[in-house]
């Protein structure tokens, strides 16, 4: 059995590489969630995330550099949620920043991390509005639950299996706190108008 010793050593080498990179890529992945979770505190703090995203930038293209030759890694739960995570990051700051949002390609990211993130984003989106309804800025708390409008809209759109998407429950998310927010700012909203009106009112006494 000549070849034995030799085969097994090939595929032990083989396995030690593959052990490697998924240290490397949970490593990785970890980094992106936490730097993604410090951006999204400093969004809502109004800070500048600048540095930090362009910190997670870089370690999402390592990483997918990493697996480009390991997609049963790139697959892996931890992988994908990281991607995901970096997805509604890049997102709200193109949201807050131009309104707008940025396209899967843009992100360097995969169509099915992008939408789970972009359906993240609504409830990052609903914080923010509530920010802005305890400063009193009503008018900028419509503007955001507009945009959570629109993006609920298209995600709505998507009705595949799960295998495929899994959207299905974070669409049902959404609704629920697309409901909330119409609420809180019809309220907020109605507020402001009245008091708008009490002082016209006590204007002309």
């Amino acid at each position: 059995m000549k070849n034995l010793e030799k085969i097994v050593s090939k595929i032990e080498a083989e396995l030690d590489e593959i052990d490697e990179v998924r240290e490397v890529a949970l490593k990785s992945s970890r980094a992106v969630i936490r730097i993604s979770g410090s951006i999204l505190r400093g969004l809502h703090r109004k800070e500048d995330v600048s540095e930090q995203f362009k910190e997670l930038k870089d370690e999402v293209s390592r990483l997918s550099g990493l697996l480009t030759d390991h997609p049963d890694i790139a697959a892996a739960g931890y992988v994908e949620t990281a991607y995901q995570e970096f997805a509604e990051v890049g997102i709200m700051i193109s949201l807050l920043e131009k309104n707008d949002v940025p396209s899967p390609e843009e992100l360097g990211i995969e169509n099915v991390p992008y939408l789970l993130g972009l359906a993240d984003a609504v409830g990052e989106l609903r914080r923010a509005c509530l920010d802005e309804l305890k400063s009193g800025d009503v008018g900028r708390a419509n503007d955001l639950l507009e945009r959570m409008e629109d993006i609920f809209g298209e995600l709505m759109r998507f009705d595949y299996p799960e295998a495929i998407l899994p959207i299905k429950r974070k669409q049902d998310v959404v609704r629920s706190l697309l409901e909330k927010t119409r609420g809180e700012v019809a309220v907020a909203t109605s507020t402001r108008n009245l008091h708008a009106k009490l002082e016209e009112v006590l204007k002309k006494k």
